[in-house]
């Protein structure tokens, strides 16, 4: 057997392995608020998010990926010598993945993107030097540590705040609900329109811009204004039981429903985090060169879902546990302002070209929704527990493809 074909063997497995690890560590941004708020059980969590996860990453996932994610290495440099470039990518799937693996064995969220960003700066420190990164492109990633979780904070903050206020803080709460809900509709529905198109679905590139989608999302919202209202006059009281009221129903509705979209177009773009570098030793292996972009066969965006899916099953317990109960206490109203905040913050950053992290943003926004509530509200160790694994990503996962990269160079000779 070739060298090339073993290398091959090997990326295939190691996609597999990275993509169990993104379901283990990753998946938990879209359920964690919704199984911490007691909105719905692991079980029933654990299917929506499978079936979410797997559409996105089969039905929209990329077709055509970068050859290396976010450009830090230029691939051009490896022209001469394609087989390193294999080699290099191989090794990156591992690293990132072992990464991956240990922050959720410690319970960790971390950004999977982060990681395969670091391995990949790994790899291009041990085959070509320093020279070989692209600097402007780290340090914008590096920025987005900051961004990411702070504009997640602040929405998160900013929505909780007006639903405390407004609602919760009412003599009435459910009548407060009934009064504000065709309103919270109404923005939800533009902004998750406008956030599946440009960020659910952005692989397939649909002909459309911001003012267009905009203009459907608001005639859109208007249509679900207009019933809601009507709804909620006709069923005044209705919606509620002894145990459960009209405002924590709704909340809970918005919750499940954003977490499923959040599942739905994370599985369509973090995907690429697994099947990305697969493709591109696959892109190499049968064209014999490198080049920048390579088609993603429909096959390996299946097994890429496939494994999101059992890394979520088998392992995404712990993550969950720590987004969910274990920075603050968490609830219908300020999980759906959590979940929405951090959904609007991906929209604004992918709108406006920033690089930025869903893991980073929930986080933050879990962490705004209970700065809401008090400093007290949170749990300090548990945050800084996360932001350290947050700062051991990229060099971890670096070190670790450098180390597996020179044990492929031993074993295979």
């Amino acid at each position: 057997m070739s060298t090339l074909l073993i290398l091959v063997v090997l990326a295939c497995v190691f996609a597999v392995y990275m993509a169990w690890n993104i379901g283990a560590n990753d998946v938990a941004n879209s359920m964690a608020p919704s199984i911490g708020s007691g909105a719905v059980s692991l079980k029933h969590a654990i299917w929506i998010a499978a079936i979410a996860e797997f559409s996105g990453a089969v039905l929209v996932g990329s077709s055509v990926t970068s050859t290396i994610r976010k450009g830090i290495v230029d691939p051009a440099i490896f022209q001469g010598n394609p087989e390193q470039f294999v080699l290099g990518m191989t090794a990156a799937l591992l690293g990132a993945a072992l990464w991956l693996h240990a922050a959720t064995i410690m319970s960790m969220p971390v950004s999977t993107t982060h990681s395969i960003v670091g391995a990949v700066i790994g790899f291009g420190l041990v085959a070509k030097g320093a020279d070989g990164l692209n600097y402007w492109t780290l340090a914008k990633i590096v920025l987005s540590w900051l961004v990411s979780p702070v504009t997640g904070g602040l929405l998160g903050f900013g929505i909780f705040y007006f639903v405390r206020e407004k609602i919760l803080a009412a003599r009435e709460q459910d009548e407060a609900c009934r009064r504000y809900a065709p309103f919270i509709l109404f923005v939800s529905v533009v902004v998750l329109i406008q956030s599946f198109v440009f960020k659910g679905m952005k692989n397939l590139k649909l002909p459309v811009n911001f003012t267009s989608v905009l203009l459907v999302g608001i005639a859109i919202g208007l249509i679900v204004f207009l019933v809601s209202r009507i709804w909620v006059n006709k069923n005044s009281g209705r919606w509620g039981d002894g145990n459960q009221s009209f405002s924590h129903r709704f909340f809970t509705f918005l919750l499940i429903a954003t977490s499923g979209y959040v599942a739905f177009a994370h599985g369509a773009n973090d995907v690429a985090n697994a099947v990305g570098p697969l493709a591109a030793v696959l892109g190499v292996f049968q064209s014999g060169s490198v080049t920048a972009k390579v088609p993603v066969p429909w096959w390996v965006l299946f097994i890429g879902g496939a494994g999101i899916v059992a890394g979520l099953a088998i392992a995404g317990g712990k993550v969950i546990a720590t987004i969910g109960n274990k920075i603050t206490e968490i609830t219908p109203h300020n999980g759906f302002s959590a979940q929405f905040g951090a959904a609007t913050t991906v929209l604004v950053a992918s709108q406006l070209g920033m690089p930025i992290s869903t893991t980073h943003t929930i986080v933050g926004a879990v962490i705004g929704v209970g700065m809401a509530r008090g400093v007290r509200a949170l749990n300090l160790r548990v945050i800084r527990n996360i932001i350290s694994s947050w700062v051991l990503t990229l060099p971890f996962a670096a070190g670790a493809t450098m180390l597996v990269y020179r044990l492929l160079e031993i074993f295979l000779g």
